[in-house]
């Protein structure tokens, strides 16, 4: 069953994370990945109580891939950047999809 990976980022230096953007990609498109949205196209049709600034959705063909890609080593270079251009507040979900 597919797995889905669902990322808020507060972006605090807007260079790096547009490094991280471009060189994420390849990586998730390795591991089976797709991305299901576009960062920061989000609305809000009632009122919200939660107000992300960027929210992405990446599917995956099961959570095996998805975990793979996410402790890869190459991908932990990667992480590194990420959290070096965001907020501590950022939250990043995983689950599985019916």
């Amino acid at each position: 069953m597919p797995a889905y990976y669902i990322a808020e980022h507060i972006i605090t230096d807007p260079a790096k994370f547009e490094e991280y953007r471009v060189k994420v990609g390849p990586m998730i498109t390795k591991h089976g990945g797709r991305y299901l949205t576009k960062g920061g196209s989000h609305k809000f049709p009632e009122t919200a109580h939660w107000k992300p600034e960027r929210v992405v959705i990446i599917e995956f063909p099961d959570m095996a891939n998805l975990d793979a890609w996410y402790n890869s080593a190459e991908y932990q270079q990667l992480f590194a950047l990420r959290k070096q251009s965001t907020s501590e507040q950022d939250m990043v979900i995983t689950l599985e999809g019916v």
